[in-house]
């Protein structure tokens, strides 16, 4: 009878270790359970791109399971992600340093949790037959924009800066047009992201000039983009955004200690994207994700003030933000 017992346990427990096995990590069946699990939704920024590979690895590789959190990803509709995150359209999303502080100058009650890149990889870019080195270069040319008040603003700062003449450059609004798009329209320069459209430029061998904002002033060297949450999900359910901070956290780290995989992770839920430039982004951001920072996410509240106060100053929003209100480091693990 013991033997025969032994048997019937030793082959309950083997049933339960196939059952519980995802993606090579055994969990409990409880774990497992679609309906054991919470259910949340994440807003992009955009499109899904290499800033968003995280998420994907988190989702994919069953760190969000593991937390109990069944995790939609979708991109926004209407309206900016911090808006509908403070509205109560999703749990968490991505937005950016800059739409969260004016955000919070209109009361909306959004906060940053984490940065998904520690610093600012995006400039002004140019052909390099343009000559275009400096800010002060920028006098009588043609830049492609989109036209908001806080390009204007910031364009115009370094420029000054440089002793540079802002009322001498031609906006040109470029709608959707892409960079290289609007180099052939007339354009001479326009404000990029080093670890994509810089990429996208050396594997057309075009060769460019790239004056990074994080180096023209430390001002400039926010967060961009970040996680956010609303208050109310942070004061109702603070365990939800622990859990997910720390499955969010091990699909970055992933991307870091493994970018050609995580790359296939992101093609593999977003098969428009172009392989080659998705896996040389993913290579360029393995080393700015966490960068110099003691932990992956983590923000200072020095590049929070900065910014919100260059912001103010230049009635980019009508009264000024606090930091400390604005991010938190709490549920980073």
């Amino acid at each position: 009878m013991l033997k025969h017992f032994t048997l019937v346990t030793a082959m309950l427990l083997g049933l339960l270790l196939v059952a519980g096995c995802n993606n090579g990590n055994v969990i409990s069946p409880q774990a497992d359970s679609q309906e054991e699990k919470d259910k949340i939704t994440v807003l992009l920024d955009w499109v899904p791109n290499t800033n968003h590979t995280g998420l994907f690895a988190a989702k994919d590789l069953g760190f969000y399971g593991e937390e109990g959190l069944e995790v939609e990803i979708i991109q926004p509709g209407d309206g900016g992600t911090a808006q509908l995150i403070g509205a109560g359209t999703g749990e968490f999303g991505i937005s950016y340093q800059e739409d969260v502080t004016a955000a919070r100058s209109q009361d909306i009650p959004v906060v940053a949790l984490a940065a998904v890149i520690q610093h600012n990889t995006s400039g002004f870019a140019s052909l390099k037959t343009s000559n275009i080195t400096t800010p002060a270069d920028f006098s009588g040319k043609t830049y492609g924009g989109w036209g908001s008040p806080s390009e204007m603003a910031v364009l115009k700062a370094i420029m000054e800066e440089n002793n540079a003449d802002f009322s001498t450059v031609n906006i040109m609004n470029i709608g959707s047009f892409d960079f290289f798009t609007s180099l052939e329209k007339g354009v001479d320069f326009a404000w990029i992201f080093e670890g994509w459209a810089g990429i996208e430029a050396r594997q057309r061998n075009v060769d460019l000039n790239f004056i990074r904002l994080s180096e023209i002033n430390p001002v400039f060297d926010y967060y961009t983009p970040v996680i956010i949450a609303s208050e109310d999900t942070l004061k109702n359910n603070p365990q939800l955004a622990e859990r997910f901070m720390r499955a969010t956290s091990k699909g970055y780290l992933y991307c870091i200690d493994k970018p050609e995989e995580a790359a296939a992770i992101l093609l593999d839920n977003a098969p428009e994207l172009d392989k080659e430039m998705v896996i040389e982004s993913q290579k360029y951001l393995a080393s700015e994700y966490k960068a110099d920072a003691a932990r992956w996410g983590e923000m200072k509240q020095d590049v929070w003030q900065n910014y919100a106060d260059f912001m103010f100053e230049n009635q980019l929003i009508n009264k000024r933000v606090k930091a400390e209100e604005a991010f938190t480091n709490r549920f980073l693990p």
